[in-house]
């Protein structure tokens, strides 16, 4: 016998009973060998490849009071994890206080207290706030990792950028989100962080790298620098800069490695010394350690440019 076509909206990820009750689907349906049974009540088609926030949106339909949190919430605010993090592949999922607590296979449940406009739903999914995920985080988060994971919400890019980009939340809304749950666990790593999280840094490394720097007492740099032409026109986009001596960094990633960006590397190293800018390129490399190499390449630059 021919199985009956699913709603469109249950073919791309996982869905709940509930949901496919309200779309009128028999539970003989759902039960059917095309869909997989991941957790009570949540089916998955066989042949969705869902991720992200499609493979995790039945989870907050179960009931109108699960929310996605903590190191889940993060993976789809795209917040960098280190890897004594992102190794916890588990669902966390979190009710308010007064509500049962979740529990089901591969779930790690939560009870939270919740002020107005700390849930919200992105792509289909009921989870924390980016600030609330921040603060979430930062009962697990090493210092310098909470650091990195408010540079990736706060970044931003004006249009003068090749690729602009708008911030997730503001540095004002971390620090107002810290001052509305002073006695919650974190919270002190919290406030520490708050004062070392900038607008600019793109990756998690980027902000180890200017950490690095400030540890050693080296000036900090600037973010969200752009060199120009005597036009006006922008020509260089520095990870970070040091405007008064003009050294520029380059964080070297993985991508770096193919031919092609190799070249444009050169390019740019080369269109850099052309308009009195020493580029200096910062690889993972240099960045480990509890003496990174960074710190030495960085103030060797400096002083060849007149910095004491």
């Amino acid at each position: 016998m021919r199985r009956t076509n699913l709603p469109d909206h249950l073919t791309t990820g996982s869905f709940s009973l509930r949901a496919s009750d309200k779309a009128g689907v028999t539970r003989k349906r759902t039960a059917a060998k095309d869909l997989v049974t991941v957790s009570r009540g949540v089916r998955v088609p066989v042949l969705s490849g869902a991720t992200g926030a499609a493979a995790l949106r039945a989870y907050t339909d179960l009931d109108d009071a699960s929310v996605l949190v903590m190191p889940s919430a993060a993976r789809l605010w795209n917040v960098p994890l280190p890897g004594y993090v992102s190794g916890d592949w588990r669902i966390h999922l979190a009710r308010r206080r007064g509500f049962s607590f979740p529990r089901r296979v591969n779930v790690a449940g939560h009870l939270l207290t919740f002020l107005p406009g700390e849930t919200v739903e992105h792509d289909g999914v009921k989870l924390t706030s980016p600030a609330r995920t921040w603060l979430d985080m930062a009962s697990v988060l090493k210092l310098e990792d909470l650091v990195a994971a408010g540079d990736s919400l706060v970044c931003s890019h004006g249009p003068d950028f090749p690729m602009p980009k708008d911030a997730l939340c503001s540095i004002e809304e971390l620090r107002e989100i810290v001052g509305r749950h002073p006695g919650m666990r974190g919270v002190r790593t919290a406030r520490a962080a708050l004062e070392l999280i900038r607008v600019g840094a793109d990756s998690a490394p980027e902000t180890h790298m200017r950490l690095a720097l400030i540890d050693a007492n080296l000036p900090e740099p600037e973010l969200n620098h752009v060199v120009r032409n005597h036009l006006g026109l922008p020509v260089l986009w520095p990870d970070a800069a040091y405007l008064e001596w003009k050294v520029s960094l380059q964080y070297d990633g993985q991508h770096h490695g193919g031919a092609e960006q190799h070249l444009r590397d050169i390019e740019r190293q080369e269109r850099s010394l052309a308009y009195g800018w020493l580029e200096v390129r910062i690889s993972k490399h240099d960045l480990e350690g509890e003496r990174p190499a960074v710190v030495h390449k960085v103030r060797r630059a400096l002083q060849s440019r007149g910095w004491k």
